[in-house]
């Protein structure tokens, strides 16, 4: 459980933040569900050539979420 603070500010507990790779400064989109949820979307970073990344000469510097690979593709 965790609290919102009087800047409506949330910590995120330990076990998610090592549980997701959690890194300082990284942005998430806010939905609102509905009155009781909230969903909380990491911001993927997009890559200019996907193919020099599978082939070692760009760096990407966040994880891709395996369903976002297929989009990389089609671009």
């Amino acid at each position: 459980m965790v609290k919102v603070t009087e800047k409506f500010q949330v910590t995120i507990p330990k076990e998610v933040r090592e549980k997701i790779n959690l890194k300082p400064n990284e942005e998430f989109e806010v939905i609102a569900l509905n009155d009781n949820e909230i969903l909380l979307r990491r911001k993927v970073k997009k890559v200019k050539n996907p193919l020099e990344v599978l082939i070692g000469k760009e760096e990407i510097k966040e994880e891709i979420p395996p369903e976002k690979v297929d989009e990389l593709g089609e671009e």
